[in-house]
């Protein structure tokens, strides 16, 4: 089995001038001699980093850029222990990162951009109970509330002279229907009009007139509208549209356009493709949209595709780009399209000519990049990047010679005060011969030719990767002395459809093999060492993970959030369209067998690993239920496991005190397991007397 390490970075040697003689070559060795010491000791001043740590860090949010490039706006969020939640601030930030200060006050607002000619700033905010729409003067002044409307504004989009907002907003329930749920008169019927597994309400489009703030209904309607967009003329809208609501049918929505003058509205594709993020071109000739696939729900990487609204037909124009899509732009000539792309682990912007369909890469960074917006001209792009040493900062990009002006540091102490562990890209060949690649992280202070304990972690998805972006737990782990792999197998965006495509019908089968031929890999290169190995996974890595367990026995302790264990009992319930399109096939009445099979639960009684579940109680991606089914059973055959639930959480925990105790007890279980540590969790490093 071969692991070929693919280094990051380079060192040029040291050369000396052949004339040098030997007093300049002394003098030249103790000075480089006396700066290592230095680097040393500076090193050797920092620590490694605590979950606490990680908490207090400040976490960059939303932003936007002014369209004449001059500045831009942005959200950071920062930790409020005693409220048990992190508070949103909004800050001004000059264009060449020289000048910050708060921008929106402590009021905030949300889905915040500036106007088209960059006169306003609008965004939402609760008034009377209703999220209504708001503007604050970029030149300075107080912001206004611009509308009342009678139920809560949800997607607007500005026309290019900023005369008018249209916004999407949900019907109004009839008054005594509203007073009877008042009284507990709630219940409702899944699946029927609006409703899906949660109650909703249909919605329109509404036009508002700033120069009045007048409000007119556009649409009338039993359907569901989302992905509005409007054309750079202001005589259409584009957006798609469903008339059920069943909660894995989201495919099941087209792309329609609503001419204002007529008020017609017509239907431009018919197809059972889940098309998504509309954008007219600024000529009015196309409206792009991602997908997978023009006509069926496929299990590729979303692909750009352009419509023409006169004809309705559709051409893929993105097929020389292999990886994930994020979000794109139009270039003002409508010739081009730049757009966020990850390729394996690294994320750059790319640029895609229209005219002969080729994809330029504009920036060669390394990292995970956000692409938030471009200036009018299309100059420059705002982008928030992080790498896996570095939690993530925002940049301006030049778009003509791809260079990065960094414009803040919001947490100047990592790279400061802390210690990390050094990355690589890895790549090994899996059981049948397929090349697998993914992260390995040293622990802080790895010296080579000594083995360390091993943490193997799952992603979720199966769809999601691992890529080059920082992650607190990666770095505490590294710090407690854990050598970590990051495995990107088949089934993992990123990379080719192909790959991406590699676990169909086949989850915890070759996905599986290809988790432990790259820990075989470690091994064998006598990195790891085969006693002192860990496992842990969220979501579909919690589901691959318990697959894993009732595999093998060689891992002395396993974490395992948010999984699946009975693919039946979930079925319907959680959010399984892609389970019986894709990963199992069919359904649990036409497939019952290959439903019971890629159960964890069907084969717990393998199970030997001492095993810590969690799971948030709000979950309904995946259900909590199936972490107490998997619980119970090994509870009930003796098994060493222990189940922490979390009240209120969803998918993905959003309270710090929560975040907190389930990080710290997964490192308790696993000093335990692994390494025979009764390790303690610390109290929390801040509180009413504790600074952040």
């Amino acid at each position: 089995m071969d692991l070929f390490f693919v280094l990051q970075r380079t060192e040029e040697p040291f050369k000396m001038l052949s004339y040098m003689n030997r007093f300049n070559f002394l003098r030249i060795s103790v000075f480089l001699f006396v700066l290592s010491f230095l680097a040393l000791s500076a090193q050797g001043q920092k620590r490694p980093m605590t979950t606490d740590d990680g908490l207090k860090l400040v976490n960059l949010g939303a932003a936007d850029l002014h369209p004449q490039g001059s500045f831009a706006w942005f959200e950071k969020s920062e930790l409020d222990w005693e409220a048990n939640k992190r508070k949103s601030s909004y800050w001004y930030i000059a264009a060449n990162g020289s000048d910050s200060y708060p921008y929106l006050g402590e009021g905030g607002g949300s889905d915040i951009r500036f106007s088209p000619r960059g006169t306003y700033l609008s965004f939402k905010r609760k008034a009377d109970g209703k999220q209504q729409l708001f503007l604050m003067p970029t030149a300075g002044g107080e912001a206004f509330q611009l509308s009342e409307h009678h139920t809560n504004i949800g997607t607007y989009v500005w026309t290019a002279d900023e005369s008018t907002i249209y916004f999407l907003a949900d019907h109004k329930e009839d008054e005594e229907v509203a007073a009877e749920k008042k009284k507990g008169n709630d219940a409702y019927f899944v699946d029927e009009g609006p409703n899906g597994q949660t109650e909703d309400a249909w919605n329109d489009i509404w036009k508002l007139e700033l120069s009045s703030k007048t409000i007119t209904r556009i649409t009338t309607g039993e359907h569901l509208l989302r992905n509005l967009s409007i054309s750079t003329d202001g005589s259409r809208l584009a957006f798609s549209r469903r008339t059920e609501n069943r909660r894995n049918q989201g495919n099941l929505s087209e792309i329609f356009v609503y001419h204002i003058a007529s008020g017609k509205m017509e239907q431009l594709t018919d197809n059972e493709a889940p098309e998504g993020d509309l954008e007219w071109s600024p000529d009015g000739k196309w409206i792009a949209f991602t997908a997978p696939d023009d006509k069926t729900y496929e299990l590729k990487n979303d692909k750009i595709w352009l419509l023409n609204p006169e004809t309705k037909a559709i051409k893929q124009v993105s097929g020389a780009f292999e990886g994930n899509i994020g979000k794109y732009i139009w270039a003002p000539d409508s010739r081009s399209i730049l757009f966020a792309g990850l390729q394996r682990t690294q994320g750059n912007l790319y640029r895609l000519q229209l005219d002969n369909l080729k994809v330029s890469q504009l920036t060669n960074g390394e990292g995970q990049l956000r692409l938030y917006a471009t200036d009018a001209a299309h100059s420059k792009a705002l982008v928030a990047v992080s790498t896996l040493q570095k939690p993530a900062d925002l940049s301006l990009v030049d778009l003509k010679t791809g260079a990065f002006q960094a414009l803040t540091n919001l947490n100047p102490q990592v790279e400061e005060n802390f210690a990390v562990g050094e990355t690589e890209i890895v790549r090994w060949k899996s059981k049948d011969g397929l090349e697998i690649e993914g992260i390995l992280i040293y622990p802080v202070g790895y010296e080579k030719g000594n083995k360390y304990p091993l943490l193997l972690h799952i992603h979720g998805g199966p769809a999601g990767v691992f890529t080059n972006a920082f992650r607190t737990s990666y770095q505490v782990w590294a710090g407690l002395g854990y050598i970590q792999l990051l495995p990107n197998v088949r089934g993992s965006s990123g990379y080719s459809d192909e790959l991406l495509r590699g676990n169909m019908q086949d989850i915890g089968g070759m996905d599986y093999e290809d988790l432990m031929s790259g820990v075989d890999a470690l091994i064998e290169k006598k990195l790891v060492d085969p006693d002192k190995m860990a496992v842990r996974g969220w979501s579909y890595g919690g589901i691959l993970g318990g697959t894993t367990l009732t595999k093998t026995n060689r891992f002395k302790a396993a974490s395992l959030g948010a999984m699946v264990a009975d693919w039946t009992s979930e079925y319907g319930i959680g959010f399984n369209h892609d389970v019986r399109l894709w990963y199992i096939g069919g359904t649990p009445w036409e497939n019952p067998e290959a439903y019971r099979d890629k159960s964890p639960l069907t084969h717990a009684s393998n199970i030997s690993t001492p095993l810590l579940l969690m799971h948030g109680m709000g979950d309904d991606t995946d259900t909590e239920a199936q972490s107490m089914m998997f619980f119970n059973a090994l509870k009930d055959m003796g098994k060493d496991v222990r189940y922490l639930r979390f009240p209120r959480e969803p998918h993905g925990f959003r309270e710090p005190r929560h975040q907190r105790a389930r990080d710290l007890e997964e490192i308790r279980w696993v000093q335990k397991h692994t390494l025979g540590i009764d390790w303690v969790p610390p109290l929390p490093a801040f509180g009413k007397n504790v600074k952040p």
